[in-house]
């Protein structure tokens, strides 16, 4: 039995980033297009914003990155969405951390932990209008990657993924077992 102070780390497993490792797949294939200096303000200015003092789109913090509006991620394969102007806004790290892959609409109208809704965001309702008129100012289609490689490319680049995680899987029973050896060295 140790102090109530007191607290052991948790001891670090190489399998719990599979879920990064598997953004990374998905990420590494998004084409990123920046955006021209007029599109960034007409964006701004759709979001009803002073370009030089941005806020977070969905509850008017200072902003801290852009924010995928659409998803790029979803059940461990890319939506079609890309990084576009048309599919970022303005975030702090509290509500880009929160939505995460959920909708935008449905996540910012919950009371999800760190939600606007759940932070009580006087301006909710202008600040949906305003990402509702966002979500109209470009015409932001998914794309079809594996159309677009090829079903060959498309399918090496998942059984890449899928070796990687074995790997992972692997290393995990192996370093389990070094473990086990030296906490039983510190035993004796």
């Amino acid at each position: 039995m140790s102090h109530p102070a007191f607290q052991m780390p948790t001891p670090v497993s190489i399998i719990a980033r599979a879920s990064s490792i598997t953004n990374s797949f998905i990420n590494t294939i998004i084409p990123v297009v920046p955006p021209s200096d007029d599109e960034v303000l007409e964006a701004l200015a759709i979001l009803g914003m002073d370009p030089s003092d941005p806020c977070c789109a969905y509850c008017g913090d200072p902003p801290t990155e852009w924010d995928h509006l659409r998803p790029l991620v979803l059940n461990q394969r890319p939506t079609g969405y890309i990084s576009e102007i048309g599919n970022l806004v303005p975030a702090c790290g509290k509500c880009n951390q929160s939505k995460g892959n959920k909708p935008w609409r449905a996540w910012i109208e919950s009371n999800a932990r760190r939600s606007p809704r759940a932070r009580g965001i006087a301006d909710l309702s202008d600040r949906i209008e305003r990402l509702i008129a966002y979500e109209r100012w470009r015409d932001v289609q998914p794309i079809d990657f594996a159309a677009i490689v090829g079903e060959e490319v498309w399918a090496q680049h998942w059984a890449n993924w899928r070796r990687v995680l074995e790997v992972m899987r692997e290393s995990q029973e192996f370093a389990a077992g070094v473990r086990a050896r030296i906490a039983s060295s510190r035993a004796a």
